[in-house]
């Protein structure tokens, strides 16, 4: 559909790619680039994702019997806080932004890199570090048993490893700091020639709303840290009630943080489905500029809602009403969002690959975890399911069964640009199955349990709750079991998968215009800007392999669009 030389003109030579410009460990272990920083943030979350299931299973296995002895209640304590803080501090929060925002992000804008690549470089650092020292409190804290908040008076009482566990947070909310910054100037500044705001992918507008959240609440988390570790060495009197301190101003200090963590986690995987949806319906994103919004209205109104976190604790009447009645209100964008989805689907030419059969499971499993948060949310029921299993299984249907779904919805997708090889489809969603059919066997009959009064936390119980955990033990083993299947087969794919071309999905966003894997530099030239969403009235160019505007196009030979794409 283009000469030779205009493809040259806008297009460029293909050159060394990021994976061979420079080999040895020294080149990875130093690299200011990108790409490799966000495929070793990958590694990293993986190998934490690996870690706290390893601790999620362990405390299934122990709670398949109503008397098990597998662990004693001390290392039950440790196990589930363990497996909470590993699973949030390190995995969850950077998992998606950090990760795949890192690789993508300056692509989609056109950029060759961040605004500050020693800045990020140096937030990979910290979270090793702050994850390191999370992990040391098993090693030379005597363990940690505090569950993962940290929750005073205990955690100032205890003698487990408390200091090092809270000053590997506070190490990782530097990282996410920096993460934060650094995409807040590259959105900014780094933009491509002529992309406005309304132009941008909606992965963007995630990882930007994410990056305000992340610079303005983060603070707060560190600070609340800070002043425990002072308690718990000077007994300065902050909220330990021996000293005159409020343990209560603990919990206000960590949930204005940990609410707004909660969209920290999920914006960006709400921005990674909005991609998966339109590109494997071959359609306009319905109500784009609703969904961007969407987003900018979940990170501002996250700040508001942090006392729902605390209705029995004893606050005003009052202001229970007001967090209650927030609550609901930030619902709304949410739904925004799932309804905007569903009215892309509708009538799109829909390829069900394993991204899209991730996507699918996200838009099912946040749904639940949204609708079950109404019943958290209402002061007379919160009351009753208030520390039951019914919590337990909200916050992971909201938290895994949306962050993780993404995540491996975005790996999938990104994964043949990363790496220029295609994975086995079938066996990519097996393990999509897998994970979708074993998530709801974990945390389905918890619902029921937490309904029922089976309280969470606790390391024994009534007989009459056995057969619940039962099936939630054995869906934990087969979501086990899916994971590994999805690791395999990516990693088998990057090794040994056939090669694929540039853009085999056939997205129009601009990453898809970089070779696969991409250039160092990602663009040989100054891609051409595409609206990332129209599939309609701009030009496939099988020979390019990507979306071009149709004024690049020879217009003799511009095929009639009669049918959708993947027909």
């Amino acid at each position: 559909m283009v000469d030779a030389s205009t493809r040259h003109k806008l297009f460029g030579t293909p050159e060394t790619n990021f994976l061979n410009c420079s080999k040895g460990w020294k080149s990875w272990a130093f690299t200011l680039d990108h790409k490799r920083i966000g495929i070793m943030y990958l590694i990293g979350v993986t190998i934490a994702l690996f870690l706290a299931g390893v601790f999620a299973l362990v405390l299934r296995s122990h709670l398949f019997t109503f008397d098990s002895k597998m662990l004693t209640d001390a290392m039950y304590n440790q196990m589930f806080t363990l497996h909470g803080a590993v699973m949030v501090f390190s995995f969850i929060i950077p998992s998606i932004p950090a990760a795949l925002g890192n690789i993508v992000l300056p692509m989609m804008l056109g950029a060759k890199d961040v605004a500050f690549p020693r800045m990020n470089l140096a937030s990979f650092y910290l979270w090793i570090i702050g994850t390191g020292c999370l992990l040391a409190a098993i090693l030379f804290g005597n363990g940690l048993d505090t569950g993962w908040t940290f929750y005073t008076p205990y955690s100032i009482d205890t003698d487990t490893g408390v200091i090092y566990a809270t000053f590997g947070a506070f190490i990782l909310g530097f990282s996410s700091i920096f993460t934060g910054l650094n995409f807040l100037v590259t959105v900014n500044t780094m933009r491509a020639k002529g992309q406005g705001w309304f132009k941008l992918p909606l992965f963007v507008w995630s990882l930007y709303a994410t990056a305000i959240i992340q610079v303005l609440a983060t603070p707060v988390l560190g600070i609340t840290l800070l002043m425990l570790i002072a308690e718990k060495t000077l007994h300065i009197g902050i909220f330990d009630p021996k000293y005159g301190g409020d343990p209560v101003l603990f919990q206000h200090f960590f949930w204005f943080y940990s609410h707004p963590a909660v969209y920290i986690m999920i914006l960006p995987a709400m921005g990674v489905i909005s991609e998966l949806i339109s590109v494997y319906s071959q359609k306009r994103i319905f109500g784009y500029s609703f969904i961007a919004f969407s987003s900018v209205a979940i990170a501002l109104l996250g700040f508001l809602v942090w006392g729902h976190h605390m209705f029995t604790s004893g606050q005003s009447q009052v202001v229970t009403l007001i967090f209650s009645a927030i609550t609901f209100t930030v619902a709304i964008p949410s739904a925004v969002k799932v309804f905007n989805w569903l009215a892309t689907l509708y009538k799109g030419s829909i390829l069900l690959n394993t991204p899209m059969c991730y996507a699918l499971s996200f838009i099912f499993l946040f749904g639940i975890g949204g609708l079950t948060g109404l019943f958290l949310g209402a002061l007379s029921t919160d009351i009753h399911l208030h520390d039951t299993y019914f919590v337990v299984a909200h916050f992971h249907f909201v938290m895994v069964g949306g962050t993780l779904t993404a995540l491996l919805g975005g790996v999938f997708h990104w994964w043949p640009k990363i790496w220029g090889r295609m994975y086995n489809d079938f066996l990519g969603r097996v393990g999509c199955f897998l994970v979708f059919s074993g998530f709801n066997l974990t945390f389905f009959p918890q619902f029921v349990m937490g309904s029922r009064g089976m309280p969470r936390r606790y390391a024994s119980y009534d007989p009459e709750f056995q057969a619940f955990h039962q099936l939630s033990t054995l869906g934990a083993f087969v979501l086990g079991i899916g994971i590994l299947l999805s690791f395999v087969v990516l990693v088998y794919a990057a090794i040994r998968g056939p090669r694929c071309s540039s853009n085999p999905f056939r997205a129009a966003s601009l990453e898809w215009q970089s070779s696969s894997p991409p250039d160092f530099h990602n663009f040989i030239q100054t891609p051409v800007l595409t609206d990332p969403y129209d599939f309609e009235s701009q030009v496939y160019d099988e020979e390019l392999d990507t979306y071009i505007p149709r004024e690049f196009a020879d217009p003799n030979k511009v095929p009639a669009r009669t049918e959708p794409v993947h027909h």
